[in-house]
């Protein structure tokens, strides 16, 4: 997809302790760059962080990750993690990831999330409130839905 056609971009600069022995990002770190992208998107939805869906005894549990390797990222290259909302189901919601450095497509991935009840273990719906919320946030430009994490 391309990168304008995402609702979200979050910017992140890839640390020393990121990097493996030929300096590139180490594989698995790419999950915590899309957890961090998500954590930062759901963030800018104005939606309930994890800890007030706790309280209520409902959370998003992850049910899929997916990584695809285009290209790495290295040590102190600054990275734009792309977040779009793809679909929404009774109970899920998809979503479509991808990494840039600058123009250059690294990685894609995918996350699908159920939102549950904490104590049973059930998948819950989600609300039309939230259906509405991200369905209008997903209708942003990035410039106007950015973050921006420079370590």
């Amino acid at each position: 997809m391309p990168k304008q056609d995402f609702s979200f971009l979050h910017r992140l600069r890839v640390r020393w302790s990121e990097v493996d022995m030929q300096a590139i990002v180490f594989n698995g770190n790419y999950l915590n760059y899309f957890d961090v992208a998500f954590t930062e998107y759901w963030r800018a939805t104005g939606l309930p962080n994890v800890i007030a869906q706790a309280a209520e005894g409902k959370e998003l549990f992850a049910r899929k990750s997916t990584v695809e390797y285009m290209a790495p990222a290295r040590f102190d290259d600054e990275l734009d993690i792309a977040v779009r909302c793809a679909s929404m189901g009774r109970s899920s919601l998809q979503f479509i990831l991808e990494i840039y450095h600058g123009e250059m497509h690294l990685i894609s991935g995918e996350l699908v999330y159920v939102y549950a009840d904490t104590e049973k273990r059930k998948s819950v719906a989600i609300s039309e409130e939230w259906r509405a919320i991200i369905t209008g946030f997903e209708t942003l430009k990035p410039a106007d839905a950015r973050t921006d994490t420079r370590t």
